[in-house]
Protein backbone atom coordinates (compact mmCIF):
# COMPACT_ATOMS: atom_id res chain seq x y z
CA UNK A 1 0.00 0.00 0.00
CA UNK A 2 2.90 2.18 0.77
CA UNK A 3 4.59 2.20 -2.57
CA UNK A 4 1.43 2.56 -4.28
CA UNK A 5 0.84 6.07 -1.84
CA UNK A 6 4.14 7.12 -2.96
CA UNK A 7 3.34 6.93 -6.77
CA UNK A 8 -0.07 8.69 -6.14
CA UNK A 9 -0.17 11.48 -8.25
CA UNK A 10 -2.57 13.58 -5.80
CA UNK A 11 0.01 12.07 -3.12
CA UNK A 12 2.97 13.97 -4.90
CA UNK A 13 1.14 17.26 -5.47
CA UNK A 14 0.20 17.53 -1.85
CA UNK A 15 3.85 16.56 -0.52
CA UNK A 16 5.12 19.23 -3.09
CA UNK A 17 1.91 21.74 -1.40
CA UNK A 18 3.83 20.89 1.82
CA UNK A 19 7.13 21.36 0.81
CA UNK A 20 6.55 24.68 -0.86
CA UNK A 21 4.52 26.19 1.71
CA UNK A 22 6.34 25.12 4.61
CA UNK A 23 10.01 26.58 2.43
CA UNK A 24 7.78 30.10 1.79
CA UNK A 25 6.41 30.23 5.63
CA UNK A 26 10.24 29.28 6.72
CA UNK A 27 11.99 32.06 4.84
CA UNK A 28 9.16 34.35 6.09
CA UNK A 29 10.01 33.47 9.62
CA UNK A 30 13.74 34.00 9.06
CA UNK A 31 12.83 37.34 7.61
CA UNK A 32 11.30 38.43 10.98
CA UNK A 33 14.09 36.98 13.09
CA UNK A 34 16.52 39.17 10.90
CA UNK A 35 14.19 42.28 11.47
CA UNK A 36 13.92 41.81 15.07
CA UNK A 37 16.63 40.21 17.19
CA UNK A 38 19.35 41.33 14.47
CA UNK A 39 17.64 45.36 14.82
CA UNK A 40 17.69 44.65 18.71
CA UNK A 41 21.26 43.96 18.64
CA UNK A 42 21.93 46.50 16.61
CA UNK A 43 20.37 48.94 18.73
CA UNK A 44 22.26 48.08 21.94
CA UNK A 45 25.72 48.51 20.21
CA UNK A 46 24.45 51.85 19.09
CA UNK A 47 23.60 52.23 22.44
CA UNK A 48 27.29 51.44 23.61
CA UNK A 49 28.83 53.17 20.98
CA UNK A 50 26.74 56.47 21.93
CA UNK A 51 27.79 56.09 26.04
CA UNK A 52 31.12 55.99 25.04
CA UNK A 53 30.85 59.21 23.06
CA UNK A 54 29.45 60.97 25.61
CA UNK A 55 31.66 59.49 28.48
CA UNK A 56 34.88 60.76 25.81
CA UNK A 57 33.51 64.06 25.97
CA UNK A 58 32.88 64.30 29.31
CA UNK A 59 36.61 63.38 30.59
CA UNK A 60 38.12 65.70 27.84
CA UNK A 61 35.57 68.54 29.72
CA UNK A 62 35.87 67.54 33.26
CA UNK A 63 38.61 65.11 33.75
CA UNK A 64 39.94 61.83 35.35
CA UNK A 65 37.39 63.16 37.99
CA UNK A 66 34.64 64.36 36.30
CA UNK A 67 34.80 61.13 34.44
CA UNK A 68 34.68 59.15 38.16
CA UNK A 69 31.79 61.32 39.16
CA UNK A 70 29.73 61.06 35.84
CA UNK A 71 29.84 56.75 36.25
CA UNK A 72 29.24 56.47 39.82
CA UNK A 73 26.38 58.73 39.21
CA UNK A 74 24.62 56.23 36.42
CA UNK A 75 25.46 53.15 38.71
CA UNK A 76 23.58 54.81 41.61
CA UNK A 77 21.09 55.44 39.50
CA UNK A 78 20.04 51.97 38.70
CA UNK A 79 22.61 49.73 40.57
CA UNK A 80 21.19 46.35 39.01
CA UNK A 81 20.77 47.70 35.31
CA UNK A 82 22.37 46.46 32.32
CA UNK A 83 24.93 49.10 31.68
CA UNK A 84 28.30 48.07 32.36
CA UNK A 85 31.33 50.22 33.20
CA UNK A 86 34.84 50.07 34.15
CA UNK A 87 37.84 52.51 34.36
CA UNK A 88 41.31 51.21 34.91
CA UNK A 89 44.81 52.10 34.79
CA UNK A 90 47.19 51.74 32.22
CA UNK A 91 48.62 48.41 34.03
CA UNK A 92 44.40 47.56 34.41
CA UNK A 93 43.74 48.29 37.67
CA UNK A 94 40.36 49.24 38.56
CA UNK A 95 39.24 52.88 39.01
CA UNK A 96 35.37 52.91 38.96
CA UNK A 97 32.93 51.02 37.59
CA UNK A 98 30.52 48.26 38.29
CA UNK A 99 33.58 45.04 37.04
CA UNK A 100 36.20 43.97 39.68
CA UNK A 101 38.61 43.08 36.80
CA UNK A 102 39.11 43.67 33.20
CA UNK A 103 37.58 40.60 31.08
CA UNK A 104 40.52 37.99 30.33
CA UNK A 105 39.81 38.07 26.54
CA UNK A 106 40.61 39.66 23.85
CA UNK A 107 38.90 42.36 21.55
CA UNK A 108 38.19 42.17 18.35
CA UNK A 109 39.49 44.36 15.29
CA UNK A 110 36.33 46.73 16.18
CA UNK A 111 36.81 46.80 19.44
CA UNK A 112 33.90 45.10 20.83
CA UNK A 113 34.59 42.19 23.33
CA UNK A 114 31.99 39.00 24.45
CA UNK A 115 32.52 37.58 27.54
CA UNK A 116 30.64 36.61 30.74
CA UNK A 117 29.70 37.83 33.62
CA UNK A 118 29.71 36.21 37.01
CA UNK A 119 27.50 38.34 39.51
CA UNK A 120 29.90 41.10 39.19
CA UNK A 121 28.07 42.93 41.75
CA UNK A 122 25.33 42.89 39.62
CA UNK A 123 22.94 40.92 42.38
CA UNK A 124 22.10 38.11 39.72
CA UNK A 125 22.67 34.58 40.23
CA UNK A 126 22.70 33.23 36.31
CA UNK A 127 26.12 33.99 34.14
CA UNK A 128 24.96 36.06 32.16
CA UNK A 129 26.54 37.76 28.31
CA UNK A 130 28.12 41.19 28.30
CA UNK A 131 28.93 43.04 24.68
CA UNK A 132 31.24 45.68 25.21
CA UNK A 133 33.72 47.90 23.75
CA UNK A 134 36.95 49.40 25.15
CA UNK A 135 38.94 52.84 24.40
CA UNK A 136 42.17 54.35 25.94
CA UNK A 137 41.68 57.85 27.03
CA UNK A 138 44.39 60.41 27.16
CA UNK A 139 46.79 60.04 30.16
CA UNK A 140 46.66 55.92 29.03
CA UNK A 141 43.52 55.40 30.91
CA UNK A 142 41.38 51.94 29.83
CA UNK A 143 37.65 52.90 29.90
CA UNK A 144 35.43 49.51 29.20
CA UNK A 145 31.27 50.07 28.21
CA UNK A 146 29.08 47.57 27.69
CA UNK A 147 25.62 46.02 28.53
CA UNK A 148 24.27 43.24 29.99
CA UNK A 149 22.50 41.08 27.09
CA UNK A 150 20.91 38.58 29.08
CA UNK A 151 17.38 40.38 28.32
CA UNK A 152 18.69 40.82 24.74
CA UNK A 153 19.32 36.79 24.55
CA UNK A 154 16.04 35.51 26.56
CA UNK A 155 14.15 37.73 23.95
CA UNK A 156 15.87 36.23 20.76
CA UNK A 157 15.68 33.23 22.07
CA UNK A 158 11.86 33.77 23.26
CA UNK A 159 11.34 35.02 18.88
CA UNK A 160 13.40 31.90 18.12
CA UNK A 161 10.88 29.17 20.25
CA UNK A 162 7.82 31.48 19.12
CA UNK A 163 9.04 31.14 14.92
CA UNK A 164 9.49 27.30 15.97
CA UNK A 165 6.33 26.88 17.06
CA UNK A 166 4.67 28.77 14.42
CA UNK A 167 6.54 26.89 11.91
CA UNK A 168 4.96 23.99 13.19
CA UNK A 169 1.98 24.72 13.41
CA UNK A 170 2.07 25.96 9.89
CA UNK A 171 3.35 22.31 8.56
CA UNK A 172 0.26 21.19 10.30
CA UNK A 173 -1.97 23.34 8.58
CA UNK A 174 -0.01 22.87 5.30
CA UNK A 175 -0.44 19.09 6.29
CA UNK A 176 -4.29 19.64 7.11
CA UNK A 177 -4.52 21.72 3.75
CA UNK A 178 -2.23 18.62 1.75
CA UNK A 179 -4.57 16.34 3.04
CA UNK A 180 -7.53 18.37 1.60
CA UNK A 181 -6.15 19.05 -0.93
CA UNK A 182 -5.23 15.14 -1.85
CA UNK A 183 -8.41 13.86 -1.14
CA UNK A 184 -10.29 16.22 -3.77
CA UNK A 185 -7.83 15.34 -6.38
CA UNK A 186 -8.18 11.54 -5.41
CA UNK A 187 -12.06 12.00 -5.27
CA UNK A 188 -12.12 13.82 -8.64
CA UNK A 189 -9.73 11.06 -10.33
CA UNK A 190 -11.09 8.01 -8.93
CA UNK A 191 -14.54 9.14 -10.31
CA UNK A 192 -12.70 9.12 -13.68
CA UNK A 193 -10.63 5.54 -13.19
CA UNK A 194 -14.14 3.72 -11.80
CA UNK A 195 -15.88 5.46 -15.24
CA UNK A 196 -13.11 4.28 -17.19
CA UNK A 197 -12.70 0.61 -15.55
CA UNK A 198 -16.67 0.33 -16.27
CA UNK A 199 -16.30 1.18 -20.07
CA UNK A 200 -13.27 -1.03 -19.96
CA UNK A 201 -15.69 -3.81 -18.80
CA UNK A 202 -17.78 -3.33 -22.02
CA UNK A 203 -20.39 -0.42 -20.86
CA UNK A 204 -19.53 1.85 -23.31
CA UNK A 205 -22.75 4.24 -22.21
CA UNK A 206 -21.06 5.36 -19.22
CA UNK A 207 -19.78 8.94 -19.03
CA UNK A 208 -17.10 10.74 -16.57
CA UNK A 209 -18.94 12.58 -13.79
CA UNK A 210 -18.86 16.26 -13.98
CA UNK A 211 -19.48 19.07 -10.88
CA UNK A 212 -20.32 21.84 -13.33
CA UNK A 213 -17.06 23.96 -11.03
CA UNK A 214 -16.17 25.03 -14.47
CA UNK A 215 -12.76 24.05 -13.07
CA UNK A 216 -10.18 21.90 -15.02
CA UNK A 217 -11.34 18.43 -13.91
CA UNK A 218 -14.49 19.47 -15.49
CA UNK A 219 -13.20 20.83 -18.73
CA UNK A 220 -11.43 17.47 -18.80
CA UNK A 221 -14.11 15.59 -17.88
CA UNK A 222 -16.16 17.43 -20.78
CA UNK A 223 -13.23 16.40 -23.09
CA UNK A 224 -13.27 12.73 -22.69
CA UNK A 225 -17.01 12.31 -22.03
CA UNK A 226 -17.35 14.04 -26.56
CA UNK A 227 -14.46 11.82 -27.36
CA UNK A 228 -16.28 8.48 -26.05
CA UNK A 229 -19.61 9.24 -27.10
CA UNK A 230 -17.91 10.18 -30.76
CA UNK A 231 -15.62 6.64 -30.20
CA UNK A 232 -19.00 5.22 -29.17
CA UNK A 233 -20.59 6.69 -32.19
CA UNK A 234 -18.04 5.21 -34.29
CA UNK A 235 -18.08 1.61 -32.78
CA UNK A 236 -21.99 1.37 -33.25
CA UNK A 237 -21.09 2.20 -37.15
CA UNK A 238 -18.40 -0.15 -37.28
CA UNK A 239 -20.54 -2.71 -35.78
CA UNK A 240 -23.52 -2.50 -37.62
CA UNK A 241 -21.77 -2.27 -40.48
CA UNK A 242 -20.30 -5.71 -39.69
CA UNK A 243 -23.40 -7.53 -38.68
CA UNK A 244 -25.53 -5.62 -41.68
CA UNK A 245 -22.68 -7.61 -43.93
CA UNK A 246 -22.79 -10.55 -42.19
CA UNK A 247 -26.70 -10.76 -42.04
CA UNK A 248 -27.02 -10.06 -45.41
CA UNK A 249 -24.14 -12.73 -46.81
CA UNK A 250 -25.92 -15.14 -44.48
CA UNK A 251 -29.03 -15.19 -46.12
CA UNK A 252 -27.92 -16.15 -49.52
CA UNK A 253 -25.01 -18.00 -48.48
CA UNK A 254 -27.60 -20.56 -46.98
CA UNK A 255 -29.93 -20.83 -50.14
CA UNK A 256 -27.10 -21.32 -52.09
CA UNK A 257 -26.19 -24.64 -50.13
CA UNK A 258 -29.44 -25.41 -50.13
CA UNK A 259 -29.64 -25.14 -54.12
CA UNK A 260 -25.64 -27.14 -53.69
CA UNK A 261 -27.95 -29.89 -51.87
CA UNK A 262 -30.59 -30.25 -54.42
CA UNK A 263 -27.75 -29.95 -57.20
CA UNK A 264 -25.60 -33.00 -55.63
CA UNK A 265 -29.01 -35.14 -55.06
CA UNK A 266 -30.25 -34.45 -58.84
CA UNK A 267 -26.79 -35.56 -59.34
CA UNK A 268 -26.90 -38.79 -57.38
CA UNK A 269 -30.33 -39.90 -59.05
CA UNK A 270 -28.61 -39.17 -62.85
CA UNK A 271 -25.46 -41.40 -61.41
CA UNK A 272 -23.36 -38.64 -61.88
CA UNK A 273 -20.02 -37.14 -59.65
CA UNK A 274 -21.22 -35.30 -56.81
CA UNK A 275 -18.15 -34.25 -56.00
CA UNK A 276 -17.99 -30.69 -57.14
CA UNK A 277 -21.48 -29.81 -55.30
CA UNK A 278 -19.87 -31.56 -52.48
CA UNK A 279 -16.67 -29.50 -52.11
CA UNK A 280 -18.86 -26.55 -53.01
CA UNK A 281 -21.25 -27.22 -50.10
CA UNK A 282 -18.12 -27.48 -47.97
CA UNK A 283 -17.09 -24.06 -49.11
CA UNK A 284 -20.66 -22.76 -48.18
CA UNK A 285 -20.54 -24.49 -44.75
CA UNK A 286 -16.97 -22.84 -43.74
CA UNK A 287 -18.14 -19.37 -44.85
CA UNK A 288 -21.54 -19.54 -42.95
CA UNK A 289 -19.51 -20.96 -39.96
CA UNK A 290 -17.13 -17.84 -40.51
CA UNK A 291 -19.98 -15.26 -40.39
CA UNK A 292 -21.88 -17.15 -37.49
CA UNK A 293 -18.33 -16.90 -35.92
CA UNK A 294 -18.69 -13.09 -36.59
CA UNK A 295 -21.89 -12.70 -35.25
CA UNK A 296 -21.37 -14.94 -32.22
CA UNK A 297 -18.22 -12.59 -30.84
CA UNK A 298 -20.20 -9.21 -31.53
CA UNK A 299 -23.12 -10.46 -29.82
CA UNK A 300 -20.48 -11.23 -27.30
CA UNK A 301 -19.08 -8.13 -27.05
CA UNK A 302 -22.33 -5.68 -27.12
CA UNK A 303 -24.09 -7.61 -24.51
CA UNK A 304 -24.70 -6.90 -20.62
CA UNK A 305 -22.22 -8.65 -18.41
CA UNK A 306 -24.80 -10.36 -16.19
CA UNK A 307 -26.90 -11.59 -19.11
CA UNK A 308 -27.52 -15.44 -18.21
CA UNK A 309 -24.72 -15.67 -15.94
CA UNK A 310 -25.06 -18.30 -13.05
CA UNK A 311 -23.11 -20.77 -10.64
CA UNK A 312 -21.25 -22.76 -12.44
CA UNK A 313 -19.69 -26.16 -11.53
CA UNK A 314 -16.30 -25.52 -13.30
CA UNK A 315 -14.57 -29.04 -13.07
CA UNK A 316 -18.11 -30.51 -14.64
CA UNK A 317 -18.30 -27.96 -17.54
CA UNK A 318 -14.33 -28.75 -18.47
CA UNK A 319 -15.24 -32.59 -18.50
CA UNK A 320 -18.44 -32.08 -21.23
CA UNK A 321 -15.69 -30.24 -23.26
CA UNK A 322 -13.07 -33.57 -22.97
CA UNK A 323 -16.06 -35.85 -23.25
CA UNK A 324 -16.81 -34.20 -26.41
CA UNK A 325 -13.38 -34.06 -28.05
CA UNK A 326 -11.89 -37.14 -26.61
CA UNK A 327 -12.81 -39.40 -29.71
CA UNK A 328 -10.93 -36.89 -32.09
CA UNK A 329 -7.83 -36.58 -29.83
CA UNK A 330 -8.11 -40.54 -30.16
CA UNK A 331 -7.74 -40.77 -33.93
CA UNK A 332 -4.98 -38.30 -33.96
CA UNK A 333 -3.08 -40.81 -31.32
CA UNK A 334 -3.14 -38.20 -28.79
CA UNK A 335 -3.30 -38.67 -24.98
CA UNK A 336 -5.59 -36.08 -23.61
CA UNK A 337 -6.26 -35.65 -19.68
CA UNK A 338 -8.20 -33.41 -17.18
CA UNK A 339 -6.88 -32.98 -14.13
CA UNK A 340 -9.50 -30.90 -12.16
CA UNK A 341 -10.04 -29.62 -8.31
CA UNK A 342 -13.18 -30.34 -6.95
CA UNK A 343 -15.98 -27.66 -5.95
CA UNK A 344 -14.92 -24.80 -7.74
CA UNK A 345 -17.54 -22.70 -8.87
CA UNK A 346 -17.35 -19.67 -10.67
CA UNK A 347 -20.46 -17.43 -11.71
CA UNK A 348 -20.85 -17.04 -15.43
CA UNK A 349 -22.31 -17.98 -18.99
CA UNK A 350 -22.27 -21.90 -18.99
CA UNK A 351 -22.59 -21.81 -22.91
CA UNK A 352 -20.23 -19.24 -23.26
CA UNK A 353 -17.74 -20.98 -21.46
CA UNK A 354 -18.19 -24.65 -22.87
CA UNK A 355 -17.64 -22.64 -26.70
CA UNK A 356 -14.86 -21.15 -25.47
CA UNK A 357 -13.04 -24.09 -23.87
CA UNK A 358 -14.02 -26.74 -26.46
CA UNK A 359 -12.63 -23.69 -29.26
CA UNK A 360 -8.55 -23.74 -27.23
CA UNK A 361 -9.34 -27.53 -26.93
CA UNK A 362 -9.99 -27.74 -30.99
CA UNK A 363 -6.84 -25.90 -31.44
CA UNK A 364 -5.24 -27.76 -29.53
CA UNK A 365 -6.00 -30.83 -31.36
CA UNK A 366 -5.27 -29.96 -34.93
CA UNK A 367 -1.97 -28.44 -34.42
CA UNK A 368 -0.32 -31.04 -32.02
CA UNK A 369 0.92 -33.75 -34.13
CA UNK A 370 0.00 -37.65 -33.84
CA UNK A 371 1.45 -39.11 -30.22
CA UNK A 372 1.14 -35.54 -28.80
CA UNK A 373 0.14 -34.66 -25.33
CA UNK A 374 -2.66 -31.82 -24.53
CA UNK A 375 -3.17 -31.52 -20.97
CA UNK A 376 -6.46 -29.69 -18.92
CA UNK A 377 -6.20 -28.53 -15.63
CA UNK A 378 -8.45 -27.11 -12.78
CA UNK A 379 -7.61 -25.10 -9.83
CA UNK A 380 -8.95 -21.83 -7.96
CA UNK A 381 -7.14 -19.82 -9.71
CA UNK A 382 -8.03 -20.51 -13.00
CA UNK A 383 -8.22 -22.65 -16.28
CA UNK A 384 -4.81 -24.12 -17.85
CA UNK A 385 -5.10 -25.70 -21.96
CA UNK A 386 -1.40 -27.30 -22.52
CA UNK A 387 -0.25 -29.34 -25.68
CA UNK A 388 3.37 -30.22 -27.05
CA UNK A 389 2.67 -29.13 -30.63
CA UNK A 390 4.48 -26.27 -32.64
CA UNK A 391 3.55 -23.42 -30.12
CA UNK A 392 3.23 -19.39 -31.48
CA UNK A 393 6.41 -17.12 -31.02
CA UNK A 394 5.78 -14.78 -28.29
CA UNK A 395 5.94 -11.44 -31.06
CA UNK A 396 2.79 -12.83 -32.22
CA UNK A 397 1.20 -13.90 -29.06
CA UNK A 398 -0.99 -10.99 -29.17
CA UNK A 399 -1.94 -10.32 -32.76
CA UNK A 400 -3.38 -14.24 -32.65
CA UNK A 401 -5.87 -12.90 -30.50
CA UNK A 402 -7.48 -10.84 -33.38
CA UNK A 403 -9.79 -11.12 -36.20
CA UNK A 404 -8.74 -12.83 -39.25
CA UNK A 405 -5.51 -12.96 -38.02
CA UNK A 406 -3.17 -16.59 -38.89
CA UNK A 407 0.11 -17.76 -38.53
CA UNK A 408 -0.11 -19.48 -41.36
CA UNK A 409 0.11 -16.61 -43.92
CA UNK A 410 -0.68 -19.34 -46.88
CA UNK A 411 -4.07 -19.98 -45.21
CA UNK A 412 -4.23 -23.41 -46.43
CA UNK A 413 -4.88 -25.08 -43.60
CA UNK A 414 -9.06 -25.10 -42.77
CA UNK A 415 -9.87 -22.27 -40.52
CA UNK A 416 -11.16 -18.77 -39.85
CA UNK A 417 -8.91 -17.26 -37.68
CA UNK A 418 -11.49 -16.12 -35.09
CA UNK A 419 -11.37 -19.04 -32.64
CA UNK A 420 -8.88 -17.27 -30.05
CA UNK A 421 -10.68 -14.55 -30.59
CA UNK A 422 -14.03 -16.10 -29.67
CA UNK A 423 -12.17 -17.06 -26.37
CA UNK A 424 -10.29 -13.63 -26.09
CA UNK A 425 -14.37 -11.92 -26.12
CA UNK A 426 -15.78 -14.64 -23.82
CA UNK A 427 -12.61 -13.98 -21.36
CA UNK A 428 -13.54 -10.24 -21.24
CA UNK A 429 -16.65 -10.28 -20.46
CA UNK A 430 -15.95 -13.06 -17.45
CA UNK A 431 -13.16 -10.87 -16.26
CA UNK A 432 -11.09 -13.58 -16.88
CA UNK A 433 -7.33 -12.72 -18.04
CA UNK A 434 -6.25 -14.81 -20.68
CA UNK A 435 -2.26 -15.22 -21.44
CA UNK A 436 -0.43 -17.25 -23.67
CA UNK A 437 2.74 -18.57 -22.76
CA UNK A 438 5.81 -21.21 -23.89
CA UNK A 439 5.05 -24.98 -22.83
CA UNK A 440 8.82 -25.74 -24.15
CA UNK A 441 7.37 -27.18 -26.03
CA UNK A 442 3.78 -26.24 -27.38
CA UNK A 443 1.97 -23.56 -25.96
CA UNK A 444 0.55 -23.40 -22.90
CA UNK A 445 -3.39 -21.42 -22.90
CA UNK A 446 -3.86 -19.60 -19.44
CA UNK A 447 -7.14 -18.03 -18.16
CA UNK A 448 -6.90 -16.78 -14.70
CA UNK A 449 -10.02 -16.02 -13.03
CA UNK A 450 -10.58 -12.78 -11.90
CA UNK A 451 -9.85 -12.24 -7.72
CA UNK A 452 -12.50 -13.38 -5.54
CA UNK A 453 -13.96 -9.92 -4.88
CA UNK A 454 -14.90 -9.86 -8.27
CA UNK A 455 -17.45 -12.64 -8.22
CA UNK A 456 -21.04 -12.85 -6.39
CA UNK A 457 -20.51 -16.12 -6.08
CA UNK A 458 -16.87 -17.58 -5.71
CA UNK A 459 -15.47 -20.92 -4.17
CA UNK A 460 -17.51 -22.75 -2.46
Amino acid sequence: MQPRLLRSFSFRLALTYMALFGTSVLLLLWFIYWSTAAYMSRQADATIAAEITGLEERYDMDGLAGLINVINERLSRKPTGSSIYLLTTAINTPIAGNLNRWPAIRADKDGWLSFQLENAGLGKNKIHLARARSFTLSGDFHLLVGRDIYELEETQQRIIRTLILGFVITLVLGGIGGFVLNRRVAKRLESINTTSREIIDGDLSRRIPRQHSGDEFDTLAGNLNVMLDRIEELMDDVRRVSDNIAHDLRTPLARLRNRLELLRAEQEKANQDPTLAEQSISEADGLLKTFNALLRIAHIETRQRTEAFCEIDMGALLHDVVELYEPLAEEKDQSLSLQADTNVHRQGDRDLLFQAMANLLDNAIKYTPAQGQIRISLDSNGITVADSGPGIPESERLQVLQRFYRLEKSRTTPGSGLGLSLVAAVAGIHGMTLRLEDNQPGLRVHCAFPPPHSQTIGES
